[in-house]
C-alpha cells in the first residue's frame, strides 16, 4: 500500500471513529454502570448502530421472567442471562425474590457469539433493564475475552424512572420500549436462553 493509499485509510477511519465517538452517550455517572472500555449508547443510538452495521448484534442479558412481563427488543440475536430470579430466596433488602448469577453466563454467551462468527472487533450491544448491574460487567467480561468494540445500553430496555407525579418510580422515560423501537412481548424461540438440563 503507498503512502497516499495509507493515509486515506487512516483518515477514514478516524471519521468512523470520530463519528461513532459523537453519537454516543455520555459515560453514566454510576460506577456500577461504567465498563473499562468507556462505550456507551443509548437505544435510541443502538438502533441507528444495528441499522448502519449488519454485522452488529444486540444481546439481552435479562431474566426471562422480565422479558416475559415487560418485552423483548424484536432485533435481538442473543439472550442470554445475567443473573436469575431465585425463586427459594428472598431479600429483604429489595422486599423481593434474590437475583442469582447465571454461574453458566460466561460460556453461553461465548457459545452464541461464536455460533453466530461474531468477530472480536464487531460492535456488541448489550442491553439490560436500565443500563446499569447486568450490562456493564457483561461488557466487561467480553473486553477480557478480547472483544473490544462492546456497547452498553445506558437506559436500557425499560428506561429510567419518572421523578414525579402519581406513577414516581415507574420506568417510563427513554429505554428501547419508551423510545418506540420495535418490540414484542413474543421471543424468537432460535433467540430466548433455555436453562441446561
Amino acid at each position: 500500500m503507498s503512502r497516499p493509499e495509507f493515509r486515506s485509510v487512516i483518515s477514514v477511519m478516524l471519521a468512523c471513529l470520530l463519528t461513532v465517538s459523537a453519537g454516543a452517550a455520555e459515560k453514566p455517572e454510576k460506577k456500577s454502570a461504567q465498563t473499562e472500555l468507556d462505550l456507551y449508547v443509548t437505544a435510541t443510538e443502538a438502533w441507528h448502530m444495528l441499522q448502519e452495521n449488519s454485522d452488529a448484534v444486540l444481546v439481552d442479558v435479562r431474566d426471562p421472567v422480565e422479558i416475559k412481563f415487560t418485552g423483548f427488543a424484536t432485533p435481538t440475536r442473543i439472550h442470554v442471562p445475567w443473573m436469575l430470579a431465585d425463586l427459594s430466596g428472598w431479600s429483604d433488602k429489595k422486599s423481593s425474590w434474590a437475583m442469582a448469577k447465571n454461574p453458566a453466563f460466561e460460556q453461553q454467551l461465548s457459545d452464541k457469539l461464536a455460533a453466530l462468527s461474531v468477530a472480536k472487533n464487531a460492535p456488541i450491544i448489550i442491553m439490560c433493564r436500565s443500563g446499569s448491574t447486568r450490562s456493564a460487567p457483561a461488557v466487561n467480561m467480553l473486553a477480557a475475552q478480547g472483544y473490544s468494540n462492546v456497547w452498553t445500553v445506558v437506559d436500557g430496555f425499560e428506561g429510567s424512572t419518572l421523578k414525579e407525579g402519581d406513577s414516581k418510580g415507574v420506568r417510563a422515560v427513554n429505554g428501547w420500549r419508551n423510545s418506540g423501537l420495535p418490540w414484542s412481548y413474543k421471543v424468537d424461540p432460535a433467540v430466548a436462553w433455555q436453562p441446561v438440563k
